[in-house]
């Protein structure tokens, strides 16, 4: 069953923002080409089901069967997880501090305030959360039993694994015939293989408005079998690792206890230290224990459904409509088909149709694979983690300054909606973050760096120095508003809009040539964080300083409101960057440029509109010394996966079209998009989501073009290609 696709008017009719159309793109053309199969295990690319706030990453059966298969490593090479994981937004777990470690017996519960440290700065001392050691590079020391606990804690939590069972066992190599096919326009995953020349159909899907998986597993033999087959389930601790996301070593330090219930429906109630979640399982398969954390439901005939739906909280609740699961695995097939029809229908959508140049496909690709991936992983009510909900990589953690590469885009192609959702994270932690700001003797509020959903810093030595992510929510509602250019817009995020231009008017100081960004801190750029206590004025936050001061002025102005003279002071009387023979540094002060990591000067003007205070000129010398793929110029196996969307917007924004596909196409280490589409960095990150979002912000500025850009139709690509573009918001 396959949704109908339709073609919606380009942009809004009242709408300022919303740029031309540009020719008519056939929507259903793009996902039935762009579609994956798989016809061989790929242990780097699984394929996921989700809906933003759960999802479900399977392997080539459609479910979990070999999680080995598909190893994450950690920074030694030994493998610390599976990138098979079963993912939601609200499930987090903290293991008690000394249950695993001796070092801990009988000290006192860590705080972050044991983590507290004064710097000196031209306020006098400020007081951070910071680490015993520097990170940066080789690491100078390990952390204390405290630190490392606090930062391992809380993480996110695996909340169960699903598998193929097959009572003579089942090996990889016992596979034949895979095909695989993921069916974006659906959002149904349809798994065909044979094991020992039996034929087995696996379909898998995730409710769009649940945290609920649904399987149906079908078997079909021609020389008739006895052989019994179901699907397992079983449970995790919570892992403190880096990259891992299950402890399967720990099984006495939780709880499963299982309700046969009545009917078709099981709840499982699952009980983790603090943390206290149940899965209700909708099936009329017969039911066994397996092991202390497992079970397994076993097929009564030739075909097996599950429906199983993961809720917060105790077993007690799992009799209210909020825990009851879907009813067969058809009516969440119909549900996925309906919402992702309408994901792909609505919103933005590019091809390039015609086009000679042969990248353009693989371009292409990228661009709908990573508006799949955005949409599952990175549209929840908190912001995602930068491997979203695949597996942990900073035990899950997410990094406020990454926000804008992954939810950016989703204003921008027409789907303000799915940045909505997290957006209204910020104001429940705006007390903390008002208390960060406070104890530094700032206004406002100061919003933390790599967090969970309480917003309390994580300690580290370049963290709570950052200070490239405080702007993100001025600009992020800034795009909100693009999208919808309404007055419910402004009202519902001037609050944020707020308590952020008032921190960043109070940390900008006033020096006889304009206002500066005093040490100590650290850039985007984290190449600085060992000269931390020194570094001041980075040329990229300088310029977006002053324009996101300009813009919440503006927001005054839109609200009919007087907007504080120290904002309009700060907003116009930014200090201008350096140039150092000919370009910008990326610093204000020695070593001036690394050459290594985020080429993150680049941003100052193309990531960031143009404020006046970066030439044009001196940006495009910039841009030509750091040379894309010159290993001579930068350090490319040292980047990430956003570097190369933020140089194809400078480069757009400097009307270099050609330059800006050669960014976005360019042949480095951490620019690889794997069959399924995610941004490969390295085994120990294999998962990127800032490189998917920041490609689709990245395509969005090229087609919809920027206040002031060019007039003619899609300005940030090359005359010779031909694009078809609809539905995009323009960029300011």
């Amino acid at each position: 069953m396959r949704p109908v696709v339709t073609t919606p008017s380009a942009g809004v009719p009242d709408n300022p923002y919303a740029a031309p159309a540009q020719g008519s793109v056939d929507r259903a053309a793009l996902l039935l080409r762009h579609s994956p199969s798989v016809r061989r295990l790929d242990p780097r690319s699984p394929l996921q089901v989700g809906n933003g706030e759960f999802a479900f990453t399977a392997d080539v059966t459609g479910l979990q069967t070999f999680p080995d298969a598909y190893p994450v490593t950690g920074s030694d090479g030994a493998v610390v997880g599976t990138l098979l994981g079963t993912m939601t937004q609200w499930a987090w777990h903290s293991v008690p501090f000394g249950a695993q470690s001796d070092d801990a017996a009988g000290t006192p519960l860590p705080t972050i305030d044991d983590c507290v440290r004064d710097y000196p700065s031209v306020r006098g001392p400020v007081p951070y959360v910071d680490l015993s050691y520097e990170q940066w590079g080789a690491p100078t020391s390990a952390p204390t039993v405290g630190e490392d606990w606090l930062r391992a804690n809380p993480h996110r939590l695996d909340v169960g694994r699903v598998s193929l069972w097959c009572s003579q066992g089942i090996a990889v190599n016992e596979l034949t015939d895979v095909d695989q096919h993921l069916d974006l326009a659906s959002g149904v995953l349809t798994s065909r293989f044979r094991v020992r020349g039996v034929a087995f159909t696996v379909t898998t899907v995730v409710h769009p408005e649940h945290d609920e998986l649904a399987v149906r597993v079908e078997r079909r033999s021609e020389h008739g079998t006895a052989e019994a087959f179901g699907i397992e389930l079983a449970f995790p601790y919570g892992s403190q690792s880096w990259g891992g996301s299950q402890d399967w070593e720990s099984p006495h330090a939780h709880r499963t206890r299982v309700d046969a219930g009545n009917g078709s429906l099981v709840v499982v109630e699952r009980v983790l230290d603090a943390t206290t979640y149940h899965v209700v399982l909708r099936s009329q398969a017969a039911l066994e224990p397996v092991s202390e954390h497992g079970l397994r439901l076993v097929a009564t005939g030739d075909a097996i459904e599950l429906v199983a739906r993961f809720c917060r909280g105790s077993s007690a609740a799992a009799s209210t409509s909020a825990a009851q699961p879907s009813h067969g695995v058809d009516e969440v097939i119909g549900a996925s088909t309906r919402w992702w029809g309408r994901f792909w229908s609505s919103g933005a959508a590019i091809s390039f149709d015609g086009t000679d140049d042969p990248r353009a496909a693989e371009l292409e690709r990228r661009i709908v694979l990573s508006q799949y991936l955005v949409a599952v992983n990175c549209a929840g009510s908190t912001p995602p983690a930068e491997t979203g909900l695949v597996v942990n990589s900073w035990r899950g953690k997410f990094h406020l300054e990454m926000l804008w590469w992954h939810v950016a885009c989703f204003p921008l192609w027409g789907r303000p909606e799915l940045l909505e959702r997290s957006m209204a994270w910020y104001p429940t932690i705006l007390e903390a973050a008002r208390a960060t700001a406070r104890r530094q003797g700032l206004r406002g509020a100061r919003w933390p760096k790599q967090t969970d959903p309480s917003g309390a810093e994580t300690p580290s030595s370049i963290g709570p120095f950052l200070v490239w992510q405080q702007p993100h929510p001025i600009y992020l509602a800034e795009l909100l508003y693009r999208a919808r250019p309404r007055r419910e817009t402004l009202l519902r995020w001037a609050q944020v809009v707020r308590e952020t231009a008032d921190f960043m008017a109070s940390y900008a100081w006033r020096e006889p040539d304009g206002f500066h960004l005093p040490a100590p801190l650290v850039p985007a750029q984290e190449s600085y964080a060992r000269e931390r206590a020194v570094t001041q004025d980075p040329t990229f936050e300088l310029a977006y300083w002053a324009w996101a001061m300009r813009t919440a002025v503006t927001w005054c102005e839109r609200l009919g409101e007087p907007a504080p003279d120290l904002w309009v002071d700060v907003a116009e009387h930014m200090a201008a960057p350096q140039t150092r023979n000919g370009i910008y540094p990326a610093v204000g002060v020695e070593p001036w440029t690394i050459r290594t990591d985020h080429p993150a000067v680049l941003g100052a003007l193309g990531f960031v509109p143009d404020t006046g205070l970066v030439d044009p000129a001196t940006m495009a010398a910039t841009l030509a010394d750091i040379a894309i793929g010159d290993e001579s110029a930068w350090d490319w196996p040292s980047v990430w996966g956003w570097d190369f969307p933020l140089g194809a917007m400078t480069a757009a924004r400097l009307g270099l079209a050609d330059l800006a596909v050669d960014w976005l196409l360019a042949d480095a280490p951490k620019n690889e998009h794997l069959p399924n589409g995610h941004s490969f960095q390295t085994a120990e990150l294999p998962v990127y989501l800032p490189g998917n979002g920041g490609l689709l912000a990245a395509v969005a500025l090229m087609a919809a073009g920027w206040d002031a850009s060019p007039d003619r139709p899609t300005p940030g690509f090359p005359r010779s290609w031909a694009v078809a573009a609809e539905g995009f918001v323009r960029l300011p």
